[in-house]
């Protein structure tokens, strides 16, 4: 059976980042049937929704989706909601992967490779302020899965449970019995998020797997991406039960929006994150990085002015050859 994906580019640069990486699936999966769907800020002035049902209705046809960029407005529009919240609200996305892995050239620092497992539908993020046993146990048990699948040397869970004892309490006490259960209790610490925030400037290589909350995910993050050469080189996957939907964390940069010169390395590796996470194919995953690494090692730049978006993807098409 061939394998599915609904491509939905979203706003801005999303909508020139995404058919790079969709043309680096292909190369690599060429049954791949790809189906297009709309959401967002353009789709919500349009059609006064920034989810249409029917693209609910493609993702979970599909089962694995690769979502480009959201705009939002600077000011409160009534009925309006982030597309991308309420696509992992709906769909059940529970968790979301967010991978830091040293990179040549772009990279400040060699030896790092950690993974921040994110709750993803829960807490203050999701503008939803409480906190349901469920959600800490999914996160539980995709920490463990995660943990097996890396060999995981260290799991720290990151909170503020000195002074969120109920929320941040509840989190770490149902993740940590859950690990303790499949094994993992000798190489599990924690850190109160502010503690964490500091190693991950002072020392990134002595984490590995870090498991938090939906905001701290968030922060944290974005924050430990400057070691593999910053947001424009940043996946993410969002993963439910049966489904994932692929984002590159940067957004809709509409200041360059149209101007060719946005980086489409994030969404080639978020691509790679469905293959690795939800087809299963690890070995197709570790090629897109390899190219990835090739090109940055040989080209040694990724801005290319007016033709960065196109360049960069026909360099990693070339080394997947």
């Amino acid at each position: 059976m061939s394998l599915r994906l609904c491509v939905i580019p979203g706003d801005g640069i999303g909508r020139e980042v995404v058919p790079v990486a969709v043309a680096v699936l292909q190369r690599l999966l060429p049954d791949l049937l790809v189906e297009e769907a709309d959401a967002g800020w353009n789709c919500f002035q349009q059609h006064g929704t920034s989810v249409p049902e029917s693209t609910y209705e493609r993702l979970r046809t599909c089962g694995a989706g690769l979502f480009g960029a959201v705009s939002s407005p600077s000011h409160k529009v009534e009925g309006y909601r982030s597309a991308i919240l309420s696509l992992r609200q709906t769909l059940e996305l529970n968790l979301n992967l967010r991978p830091v892995r040293s990179r040549p050239v772009v990279s400040p620092r060699a030896g790092i490779d950690l993974l921040v497992l994110r709750e993803n539908s829960e807490g203050l993020y999701s503008g939803r302020e409480h906190w349901e046993a469920e959600a800490c146990e999914r996160l539980g048990a995709g920490a463990a899965e995660l943990a097996r699948l890396r060999h995981a040397r260290r799991i720290t869970l990151v909170h503020k449970a000195n002074v969120l004892p109920l929320t941040c309490g509840l989190f770490r006490d149902t993740c940590r019995d859950r690990l303790a259960e499949d094994g993992w209790s000798d190489v599990l610490d924690e850190r109160l998020v502010d503690v964490a925030a500091l190693q991950l400037v002072e020392r990134p290589e002595a984490f590995d797997l870090i498991v938090t909350t939906n905001l701290f995910g968030d922060i944290l993050s974005d924050l430990a991406s400057h070691w593999g050469g910053g947001l424009g080189l940043a996946p993410s996957l969002n993963l439910g039960a049966n489904i994932a939907l692929a984002e590159p964390v940067h957004g809709s940069a509409p200041d360059i929006a149209g101007s060719g010169r946005a980086n489409p390395l994030a969404a080639i590796l978020s691509a790679g994150m469905l293959l690795r996470h939800y087809w299963q194919l690890p070995e197709l995953a570790d090629r897109i990085h390899d190219a990835v690494d090739a090109f940055l090692r040989e080209e040694g730049s990724v801005d290319f002015g007016r033709e960065t978006t196109q360049l960069i993807g026909q360099g990693v098409l070339q080394r997947l050859e």
